[in-house]
């Protein structure tokens, strides 16, 4: 465990946390082999906690359309561009797993525009970052180019939504100066 602290803000005990939060965590735990700081620090607020997991739930866990592989490859790249170390740790680890590829989170995080994408996923990326950069200037004919390029209008909101909910996780994690877990950098390298 690092000696630098998780959160700016409280972050309780496992002990102290409402038996649901506690239960969802250890559930976590035994999964993955640790506890990702993220659980720890948003249990200091848990209306907050159960409201942030729903709808990172709906939007990373469905199977269909976009796969899971693209649906990190969003997040790593939207979250490089806010500049969140948490979540481009966080989420580069869980991309480098499920894309089985130890070189694409690096190449998101560091410069998305040469990263070794497919067509496919570099409209996706294009996309997504532009939603998290400059959702203002989205307009029809960015509809329509995604279309044309073979998505669906579920495919289009999940890159929008999954891009606009990460800026604010990453303005959250941002916030807090949450600290990625140690356990993340080394995953699937």
């Amino acid at each position: 465990m690092s000696e630098h602290p998780i959160s700016r803000f409280p972050v309780p005990e496992l002990a102290d946390m409402p038996d649901d939060i506690r239960e969802m965590i250890e559930a976590v735990q035994e999964k993955s082999g640790f506890i990702p700081n993220v659980f720890l620090a948003l249990a200091h607020r848990p209306a907050e906690f159960w409201a942030f997991f729903a709808a990172h739930d709906a939007l990373m866990d469905k199977s269909e359309g976009l796969s899971k592989a693209e649906r990190e490859m969003i997040v790593v790249a939207t979250s490089a561009t806010n500049g969140c170390l948490y979540c481009v740790v966080a989420h580069g680890a869980i991309l480098r797993i499920r894309a089985k590829n130890p070189l694409i989170s690096d190449q998101l995080a560091i410069n998305p525009a040469k990263a070794d994408l497919s067509e496919r996923e570099r409209h996706i990326i294009d996309f997504a970052l532009k939603t998290a950069g400059d959702s203002a200037s989205i307009v029809d004919a960015d509809l329509d180019a995604m279309r044309v390029a073979g998505f669906d209008d579920d495919e289009i909101w999940d890159i929008g939504a999954i891009a606009a909910f990460f800026a604010m996780s990453n303005r959250l994690a941002n916030l807090t100066s949450m600290r990625p877990n140690d356990e993340f950098y080394a995953m699937a390298r």
